[in-house]
């Protein structure tokens, strides 16, 4: 089995004595694990950073077995970032959500351009939490868990929409929602549309909710914790009152 393909690097580990394991998100096969010979070198290891980006040449002589690959690095990846500890943080977070989230050997196309959007927002701080929670709700689409915020569920209004069901995913407008506010998620309006903009805590409501539902649709029966990384993220974002 071979092909080539565009990826990010989602995690690597090394593997005997200068080789590494690497975990991949490709454009068009999916989430990919290989040998990366060479891949412990002080000179490959920064290509092997959760989050960047690569053209992957991979073979495997059978396709059932742990296949090799040959990276080649594009761009700067996360190099362009380490003057932003914040969003180091949020790409090695996206990159964790990515690899706990998606099956192995599926194509998810839309998992990778969600990825792609939010590696490329990482370079604007005043929006890119945003766009991180878009990136989730972007995965959770692909793996066909996505969220209906088209018309609110109890009455089919297209308005107001500020409220989302726990149980269903689905949107509630402020008139149907009022009565049970208590058990609804907030939705923030920058989910709804791109121009809808960013008030004091929309990102946090944007968060809760796609954590709620990765964990109740993803993480939940696979009996798995939200990703520390992710945990550690929203942490920080807290802590410098990004959110």
């Amino acid at each position: 089995m071979e092909f080539e393909d565009d990826a990010y690097v989602l995690s690597a580990r090394v593997h005997g004595e200068t080789g590494a394991i690497v975990e991949l998100l490709t454009a068009h096969h999916g989430k990919w694990a290989a040998h990366v010979a060479g891949g412990a070198s002080r000179r490959m290891k920064p290509f092997l950073q959760a989050g960047a980006r690569t053209i992957v040449h991979y073979r495997a002589r059978v396709s059932d077995q742990l296949g090799s690959a040959q990276l080649e690095p594009v761009g700067e990846g996360p190099a362009a970032l380490f003057d932003d500890p914040m969003a180091l943080a949020g790409l090695s977070a996206a990159a964790a959500v990515a690899a706990a989230a998606l099956p192995e050997r599926e194509p998810h196309p839309g998992a990778f351009l969600a990825f792609e959007a939010l590696s490329s927002a990482l370079l604007m701080p005043d929006i890119w939490p945003a766009v991180f929670v878009r990136f989730e709700a972007g995965l959770l689409q692909d793996l066909g868990f996505g969220l209906d915020l088209s018309k609110c569920a109890a009455t089919g209004s297209l308005d107001d929409l500020v409220y989302v069901s726990p149980r269903t995913g689905r949107a509630v407008s402020r008139a149907a929602g009022e009565p049970y506010k208590g058990r609804l998620l907030a939705l923030p309006p920058f989910m709804l549309s791109s121009q809808g903009g960013l008030s004091p805590g929309d990102v946090r409501a944007g968060l809760d909710l796609t954590a709620h539902f990765l964990e109740l649709f993803v993480f939940g029966p696979l009996n798995r914790p939200l990703p520390p990384a992710r945990v550690w993220l929203v942490d920080r974002l807290t802590d410098a009152q990004r959110l």
